[in-house]
């Protein structure tokens, strides 16, 4: 079974190697089994702690808890927990004479290589690189059988499936993939959609059919197709309070320990609630008195207390936490910034054209020097546009999310609102973004459900092309940068960006990063980012496209100037125009520069 085991960071566990996403191993390829499946029986996943904001900015009542994890050893064992997959596609096929076996783990032992059982040939076997795909969430195997014997009627079907002997061969004619019976030599072209069977199983790992007959046709899709798996996830910042909590103390032990806090709970008499005290107090090599305290703490709030909610929701709370100073600050807490706003704004006197006017545009620039980040994983789909979000357990049974603690550091800046408002009242600018607000209107995925306003576009693009710089400046890989972007215009004005780094490990990120906040080096990045932004080597194709990228969403931007790897950017590299940062005088469009007062 060792070359079953396919090794997988946690970052990707909560994206494109997730719940139902087919996962290439070194020599087969497998689908990951829904969360039921993730922890042994009765075993109940401990949840993360300090996450209530979180929970409630996401709208998410139920438990966070971190993934299992494991490792190999050098002998190719797991120390410690995995993931369980199951083997898919579950057809396989002979390179050499293209006959078809379903499941030839079942009758050959070897792990390692199935054979084709054609006695002329005995070649190794590889599974087929088709799965079938239904727009309500279903994957499954494509029914070869079915497809050889479509065109027969109903009354001369004579010839049953037979899941045991090797009968249904692939062919290529007039460069097309058949699929022939070689009993009664029925044959088919492979098909690009189908029924989806109403036996079939609604996942490779789940033995039922779908509750409710599928009423349009599946796909048949290449293994490598994006469509066949979209991961549904949400991050958020943790941030004061609960970034503020110290560890080790009375109280955080006690929060931490739901088999405490049940004791207290459920001590039906004073005698009961003393002993319990009592018990957790030597535990904890404090008072009882401590713990008394303590544990009035939580019954208050602790840790979030009579903390209000900012209106506007997740990001407009992240983004008064990033503009005002924590006060009695402690490198050790899980959210940590530090201001540069009075050095940047002193560099206006020693600078001069471009770079003076970025000085002017950019309000505030504070350094992240910590930052905890939880990603938690909503469920999946398939079939982009037309997705049905599945949660993660497929069944809605259990009563937690998968989610990740994620640490590391970043850059965060925002733009003057005086400026920006002034420059966002340009009526060709309207009129530029309405364009792609038009087309927005007409896509159906969560993730770009977005105010697609001048102010969002110019913020998206700059954010991208400041990601681009950092890697050719910096040498930071793009890849494993992020950004996060604050926008709104009216009851609560933002205009900032995020850039930064977090990984699933407590030491965290590449380091450097948050140096990059320093005046001069970011001055010299933002600069550098916003030349990049006039020209562009595939210009004039660039500049003069109209629209590019999955539904149109992209204009002037392409890989050569401001797209960037997709895992970097919240809204699938989509959304993007370097028209909102740079001049456009044919369109009549100014740049944001133009706004500084700066001649």
């Amino acid at each position: 079974m060792s070359d079953h085991i396919i090794p997988v960071r946690l970052s990707h566990l909560m994206r494109h190697s997730t719940v139902g996403a087919i996962v290439r191993g070194e020599k087969h390829l497998m689908v990951v089994k829904d969360t039921r499946f993730w922890f042994p029986p009765g075993q109940t996943p401990p949840s993360i702690p300090y996450v209530e904001r979180v929970r409630q900015a996401l709208g998410i009542t139920k438990r966070l808890c971190q993934p299992p994890t494991g490792s190999l050893t050098d002998k190719g064992e797991v120390e410690g927990s995995w993931i369980a997959a199951t083997l898919f596609p579950q057809w396989t096929y002979c390179p050499s004479c293209g006959l078809l076996h379903h499941q030839p783990w079942r009758q050959q032992a070897s792990a390692e290589r199935w054979t084709c059982r054609n006695a002329q040939c005995r070649k190794d076997l590889e599974q087929v690189p088709w799965v079938m795909v239904h727009a309500d969430g279903y994957l499954g195997d494509v029914p070869m059988h079915s497809i050889a014997h479509d065109q027969q009627e109903p009354n001369d079907r004579t010839c049953r499936a037979d899941w045991n002997e090797p009968y249904l061969r692939l062919q290529d004619e007039d460069s097309r993939r058949w699929v022939v019976c070689t009993r009664c030599q029925a044959r088919n072209p492979l098909p690009d959609r189908f029924p989806y069977p109403t036996n079939a199983w609604q996942q490779p790992w789940v033995n039922q059919p779908p509750p409710v007959a599928p009423d349009e046709p599946a796909w048949i899709l290449g293994i490598n197709d994006v469509r066949i798996h979209a991961s549904n996830t949400s991050a958020a910042l943790v941030i004061p309070p609960e970034s503020r909590i110290r560890k080790g103390t009375v109280v955080d032990r006690l929060y931490c320990n739901p088999h405490w806090q049940r004791d207290l709970k459920t001590a039906q008499n004073a005698l009961q609630r003393r002993r319990a005290l009592r018990r957790i107090a030597r535990q904890c090599h404090c008072t009882v008195g401590d713990v008394e305290q303590a544990w009035g703490q939580i019954n208050q709030g602790f840790p979030l207390h009579d903390e209000k909610w900012v209106d506007g929701g997740l990001l407009t709370a992240e983004y008064q936490a990033l503009i005002h100073p924590v006060p009695d600050l402690n490198e050790e807490e899980d959210f940590v910034t530090e201001h540069h706003t009075d050095a940047w704004k002193a560099m206006e006197q020693t600078t001069e054209g471009t770079p003076r006017q970025a000085v002017r545009t950019v309000d505030r620039l504070i350094e992240v020097r910590r930052l905890k980040e939880v990603l938690v994983l909503h469920g999946f789909a398939r079939l982009g546009s037309e997705m049905k979000n599945l949660p993660p357990d497929i069944t809605h049974e259990t009563d937690w999310l998968p989610a990740l603690e994620l640490y590391g550091e970043g850059v965060f800046f925002t733009l003057d609102e005086r400026i920006v408002s002034l420059w966002e009242q340009q009526p060709s600018l309207q009129a530029h973004a309405n364009k792609l607000a038009r087309r927005l209107e007409h896509v159906r995925i969560p993730a770009l459900q977005t105010n697609l306003t001048p102010r969002f576009l110019l913020l998206h693009t700059l954010a991208h092309l400041i990601i681009r710089q950092l890697e050719t400046e910096a040498g930071y890989p793009a890849a494993s940068l992020k950004e996060r972007i604050y926008c709104e215009a009216d009851k609560r004005p933002m205009a900032g960006i995020l850039i930064y780094v977090a990984v699933p490990d407590e030491v965290g990120s590449l380091g450097g990063l948050g140096e990059m906040a320093s005046p001069s080096r970011f001055l010299r990045i933002l600069t550098d980012a916003l030349h990049a932004a006039a020209w562009c080597s595939q210009d004039p194709v660039c500049s003069s496209h109209d629209g590019r990228g999955p539904h149109l969403l992209n204009r002037v931007a392409c890989h050569a100037c401001a797209l960037i790897p997709e895992p970097s950017c919240l809204f699938g590299n989509v959304l993007l125009d370097r028209t909102f940062v740079k001049r456009d005088p044919k369109a009549q469009i100014k740049s944001i520069l133009d706004f500084t007062g700066d001649t």
